[in-house]
Order: C-alpha cells, then structure tokens, then sequence
C-alpha cells in the first residue's frame, strides 16, 4: 500500500514540475516548456481529473503579435492516466481554452516508448496534440503541432471516450490565422475501446467554430507503421484525415496526410473506420470556402467490422 502512495504522490509532483498552466495571463514575450520526463508515472484518479505529462495548459489567456509559445517537452518509457469519470490525460500536448492568440504556438514535443490513458467515462486521452477549446486565432496566429510520437500507446477505455494522437482537436474556436497539424506516428498503437468511442490518429478535428476568408488549416500529419483503432459500438476510427462538424468555412482547408503500412479498423456496431479522407457534417462552406484532399495512402490496410459500419479510403464525404 505504501508503495502504491508513494508512485501516485510521485507522479502528481512530476506533473506539476513538468507541465506549465496559464489562466487569464497575457503573454507579450516567450514561454517555453523544455521539460524531460524518463522513467515516471503521473495519475489522476477520481472524478473531473487532469493527468498531464509534459504539456502546456491555458486557460482565458491572450497571447500578442509578439507572443510565443513552444512545448518542447520530451517523454520516454513513461505513464500518464487519467481513471475515472470525465477525465483527461494529457501527454506532450497543448491544451487551450478560451484564449486568443496573435502570435506563435508550437508543439515540438517528443514521446517515445510511453503510454498514456484515460480509462472510465466520458474520458479524453491525448498525446502529441493541440486542443482548442473555444477562443480565437487571429490574422497574425500561427498555431503548429509538430509532435513526434514513437513506439507509444494512446488509449481511451470505457463509454464516450475520446483517443487522440498526432492530432489538432478544435471546438467552437474561429481561425482568422493559419493552423497546421505537421505530426509524426511512427510504430505507434491508438486505441478507443467500449461504447461511443473515437480513436484520431494524424488528423484534424474541427467541432463548431468557423474558418474565415484569411484562414488557413492544413493536415500536413505523417502516419507510418501504426494501428490506430475503435472497438465496441457506435464507435469511430479516423487516421490521416480532416474531419469537419458543424463549421462555417470561408477559408482554406487542406488534407496533405501521408499514411504508409499502417492499420486503421473500427470493429463492433454502428462503426466507421476513415484513412486519408475529409469528412463534412452539418457544415457550411461558403463562396470562399476551399476544401481539398490531396491525402497519400500506400500499403495500407483501413477496416470496418460488424454491423451497419462504413469504411472510406481517400475520399470526400460531405453529410
């Protein structure tokens, strides 16, 4: 029993020595997150958790035309989980809410031969991406999520639960600037396992918000090697693509995604399984609005099993 203390006591003061949190500051210089992570465990367990490894977290923060921020963060042969119910477990990420951004952010975090989970209920497990909750990124914003994921593991476990890798998550956020999601997964395994689950691996992922005349989103992600997967029902598998819910787009967006000798399956019921594709649903695009697929799939397998599923290939899917 002490033993056990002991690791999760470890662990929550790793993750408030490595993982950097701004709420209601403005940031006119430079923040830089430069944090090694070896060997460790960080855990949250309970309800309404935050696990973070190796990450930057804002909240209600402005960042100027002379702001920047970098996570630069390296995570190796490491754990990161999140147990319990609407908990989210965060690894070489940047997580953002309700900020408005005029200058430059970048992820250039590196995980290697680590795991990161969220296991429960209405769980959200990230590594290696950027998550935009809400705010603004204005003409002059530049946001980058250059991560790099190897030989790692990203699972989310239980009912509603959300798996992603590589990727670019944005809710309700306006883009005036220019987004790119320029990932590496290489020999990497992303998994959403229950009911309800959505496993992203390399992708975009825009829910709300709206892509003005002056913004620019591009997939840009390279996928080599990896499995990425939802198992269970009502499920979703996306790997390389650009997925579009309820958006008004006047600007550009564009899948250059590169997936090579990879897996991406969804099995169960009511499922869908995406490699390389753009999805739009409920969506606007407007006299200016541009959306092009120039996604790259070699040797690779995309798979759906069970009952009423779909499976798409480099595609166009606008619902």
């Amino acid at each position: 029993m002490k033993k056990k203390i002991l690791v999760s006591v470890i662990g929550m003061a790793l993750a408030m020595s490595v993982s950097n949190g701004m709420a209601g500051s403005k940031i006119d210089g430079k923040v830089s997150n430069k944090s090694k992570v070896k060997k460790s465990i960080n855990m949250a367990i309970g309800k309404n958790n935050k696990a973070r490894m190796g990450s930057i977290s804002m909240k209600g923060t402005t960042i100027s035309k002379t702001g920047v921020v970098t996570n630069d963060s390296k995570v190796k042969k490491s754990i990161n989980m999140a147990i319990g119910k609407n908990n989210t477990a965060n690894m070489g990420s940047i997580s953002m809410q309700n900020t408005k951004i005029a200058g430059k952010v970048s992820n250039k975090s590196s995980v290697k031969k680590s795991i990161n989970m969220a296991i429960g209920k209405n769980n959200t497990a990230n590594m290696g991406s950027i998550n935009i909750k809400g705010g603004s990124v204005g003409k002059t914003g530049v946001v980058t999520n250059n991560s790099k994921v190897k030989k790692s593991i990203n699972m989310a476990i239980g009912k509603g639960n959300t798996a992603n890798m590589g990727t670019i998550n944005m809710k309700n956020a306006k883009v005036n600037g220019k987004m790119s999601n320029k990932s590496t997964v290489k020999k990497s395994i992303n998994m959403a396992i229950g009911k309800n689950n959505t496993a992203n691996m390399g992708t975009i992922n825009m829910k709300g918000g709206s892509i003005t005349k002056t913004g620019v989103v591009t997939n840009d992600s390279k996928v080599k090697k990896s499995i990425n997967m939802a198992i269970g029902k009502g499920n979703t598998a996306n790997m390389g693509t650009v997925n579009l819910q309820n958006s008004k787009i006047a600007g550009k967006v564009s899948n250059k995604s590169s997936v090579k000798k990879s897996i991406n399956m969804a099995i169960g019921k009511n499922n869908t399984a995406n490699m390389g594709t753009v999805n739009i649903k409920g969506s606007t695009v407007g006299k200016t609005g541009v959306i092009t697929n120039n996604s790259k799939v070699e040797k690779s397998i995309n798979m759906a099993i069970g009952k009423g599923n779909e499976s798409s290939m480099g595609s166009v899917s606008v619902e």
